[in-house]
């Protein structure tokens, strides 16, 4: 959702319709904000679909990636920072190894925002 190291920061969730883009934070994590608002931690429920653009073009080719990719926000369990997402081959990699200036779109409707389904009634 929101990596811990990001926890001293003001932080709200995140919004279908917003674009957002990573960012280093004064602590020197990387996360995700709004272009308005940089000072505001964007929080991504994880396995949520997410696009991304405007990747870098040295992160591009260490992992094989496109301009514009499709991956799931993920958690990691190990090491100092916990939010990342899952490439299309399956490979795991930190929000710190994508870097900041990423554009972050959310691909897929969040859960709280998906239409609620009524049960069928029985007759």
């Amino acid at each position: 959702m929101c990596d811990y190291s990001l926890e001293m920061y003001a932080s709200r969730p995140a919004r279908q319709s917003e674009r957002y883009m990573t960012t280093r934070f004064p602590s020197g994590s990387i996360g995700v904000t709004s272009p308005g608002d940089r000072a505001t931690a964007i929080c991504v429920q994880y396995d949520t679909k997410l696009e991304l653009t405007d990747i870098p073009a040295p992160v591009r080719e260490r992992y094989n990636l496109r301009e514009r990719e499709s991956v799931v926000f993920a958690r990691i369990e190990t090491g100092a920072y916990h939010d990342g997402v899952v490439l299309g081959d399956g490979k795991i990699v930190s929000l710190q190894q994508i870097g900041p200036g990423v554009t972050v779109a959310i691909e897929a409707p969040l859960e709280a925002e998906r239409p609620v389904k009524e049960p069928a009634l029985a007759q």
